[in-house]
Parts: C-alpha cells; sequence; structure tokens
C-alpha cells in the first residue's frame, strides 16, 4: 500500500499555529524537520547521551502529513490553503511551498529482523528465535530471543557488556534485579548463567510480554522470572514488590542520567557483599557515573570495563 506524502515548507515560528490548524481541517499526525536544538528541560525528560549534530538553525521548518484516502485529497489541500492565508496575517510562513511524493506502506515493526543474526559473546550463543543453531555453534550456552517492540536484542556493546560481568560475578542460585529488563536478554541470561530467580522492572509494557515469550522460547518456568510495570527509582510500589536487602547481584542496562538516579535508590535492595552491574554509559559520562558511585557511602567501586565507546561499571555494597 502506498501513502501519498505532503511536506510545507515554512518557517520555525510557524510551526505551532500550522500544527494546531492542521488538527483542525483532520489531519490527525504530522512530522516537524528542523535545526532547532533541544532544550536542556527537553534533553533531561528523555534521558539522551548523544545528541544529534544539527547545522545551525537556519529558522526554516518542514511539516509533513499522510494521506492513504485520496478521495479527500481535494477537500483537505483546500483546508489547508485557507488555513494557511489565514495565518500569513499573524505570522511569516516563509517559502510556504507544498512537495507531494509517495512512500511506501512497510512493515516497520518486522523489517529489522533482516538484521538480526545469531552471535557469541564469548561462549554464550545468542539467536533470534526464527534463526537456526548455525553450524559448528551447538555446544554453545544458547539464548533465544525476540525483543518484539521492547529493548533488548544483546548485540549492543553495553549489553554484551552486562553479560560479561553477570558471568564474572555469578554465584548459583543467587538472586537478580534486572532493572529495565526490556526483553528480559540479561535476567535470561542469569538464569541460564545459575542465577535462582531474577526480578524485572521496566517502565514499558511490552517489556512484559516481550519478557514472557521469551521465557518460554528458552524453556525457562515464569516461576522463576517474576517482572512487573513501573518504575523503581519512584514508586514506592514497585520498592516493594522488588523487596528490600535481598539481592546478590543488581544489573541495570539503562543509560547514565537514569543510573545517577537509580545509585542511591538500588543500595536498599542490595545485600550487604551484594554486586551492582551498570551499563549503559557512553564514555563521555564515565565520569560523572564514578562521581555519583562515589558519593554513597554504602558502594565501592570494583571495576570499570570498556568497549567501544561505551562503559560498564561494577561496584560492591559495603
Amino acid at each position: 500500500m502506498k501513502w501519498r506524502k505532503y511536506t510545507l515548507t515554512t518557517t520555525t515560528q510557524a510551526v505551532d499555529l500550522i500544527s494546531s490548524m492542521c488538527g483542525e481541517i483532520g489531519i490527525e499526525g504530522i512530522e516537524i524537520e528542523d535545526n532547532v536544538p533541544l532544550t536542556e528541560s527537553e534533553t533531561k525528560g528523555m534521558f539522551i547521551d548523544i545528541l544529534p549534530e544539527l547545522p545551525p538553525d537556519d529558522g526554516v521548518a518542514r511539516v509533513s502529513f499522510y494521506l492513504d484516502d485520496l478521495s479527500k485529497e481535494a477537500e483537505i489541500l483546500k483546508a489547508l490553503e485557507t488555513g494557511l492565508d489565514e495565518l500569513a496575517a499573524f505570522v511569516d510562513l516563509g517559502q510556504r511551498t507544498l512537495d507531494i511524493s509517495e512512500t511506501e506502506d512497510k512493515d516497520w515493526i518486522n523489517n529489522w529482523k533482516q538484521y538480526f543474526k545469531p552471535f557469541t559473546v564469548d561462549d554464550i550463543l545468542i539467536k533470534p528465535t526464527w534463526e537456526e543453531i548455525p553450524e559448528g555453534q551447538e555446544d554453545k550456552l544458547l539464548i533465544q530471543i525476540d525483543p518484539g517492540t521492547a529493548f533488548g536484542t544483546g548485540q549492543h556493546e553495553t549489553t554484551q557488556l552486562c553479560i560479561r560481568q553477570l558471568r564474572r560475578y555469578m554465584t548459583k542460585g543467587a538472586k537478580i534485579l534486572d532493572v529495565g529488563t526490556g526483553s528480559g536478554i540479561l535476567g535470561i541470561t542469569a538464569l541460564k548463567l545459575g542465577a535462582g530467580e531474577v526480578y524485572g522492572t521496566d517502565l514499558d509494557e511490552n517489556a512484559i510480554a516481550a519478557t514472557g515469550e521469551n521465557l518460554e522460547a528458552n524453556g525457562i518456568g515464569g516461576g522463576q522470572f517474576h517482572v512487573i510495570q513501573g518504575n523503581l527509582i519512584d514508586d514506592k510500589v514497585i520498592k516493594d514488590w522488588a523487596g528490600y536487602e535481598c539481592y546478590d547481584i543488581v544489573v541495570a542496562n539503562i543509560l547514565a542520567d537514569v543510573i545517577i538516579r537509580l545509585i542511591p535508590e538500588v543500595v536498599p535492595h542490595l545485600k550487604h557483599g551484594g554486586i551492582f552491574i551498570a551499563s549503559g554509559i557512553i564514555d563521555t559520562k564515565e565520569n560523572a557515573v564514578k562521581k555519583a558511585l562515589g558519593a554513597s557511602p554504602e558502594l565501592e567501586l570494583l571495576e570499570t570495563v570498556c568497549q567501544g565507546e561505551w562503559v560498564s561499571v561494577t561496584a560492591r555494597r559495603k
């Protein structure tokens, strides 16, 4: 199925008014492209580690929308022109040109699967559920993953850093807390490495379904892996659900800004002597995370491990 795409070139100062007007005339969704830098409050809310490098803001913006029902095209375009005429009295609309093109309706949710192939992390084979075990890899510890729309195939350096640290510090029967569990890959790996029980939290409701499906794919019973949607940082219900001073290992593969906030909150859940493994840290944020760890009187930094431009830190509760 093909969609028709309409792109209006205008000014950044007109974008808000145009967006509101589009909603009023029945255009349900729009895309906005410009070179306006994100504000500090916007980046804080999005937990962005790496900002895209944009060219200087030239005041130009492109507002795009799509139509699949062309029977209403003439009506909507006429309403758009009328609306723009009215706005022109109040704001500079710039070029005010409308480009029309066609775009293919693709299966965006599943197209990424062609790039997810089996790979190894040392002696662990991680493969998508729809792929066969590669020849010669049958003797490796197998983890099968279909992340669906949750985060975590295992391919990213930060996940691999966590897997290696889990192997390093795992003890038989250990109790694990996986903060930001995503597809459940770290908790499932922990169980395969000998953990006795895993508790996982995630903000995304898709993580709950993905974890359940991946447990089944790996032949792991739900009684070994408990998962809940919520925020361990500021939700007492989630904190109480997780329990206190009961975990041998807490692992968090998130982002540096979240980890910094998580550090003081995770301590009460660890046993004395328990291990905290954190990754998702871009190397430019390494010192900030270490400073936050150093500010905790109950944690001691054990080691820092790097892979590419990504960092993991491992600490112990005193």
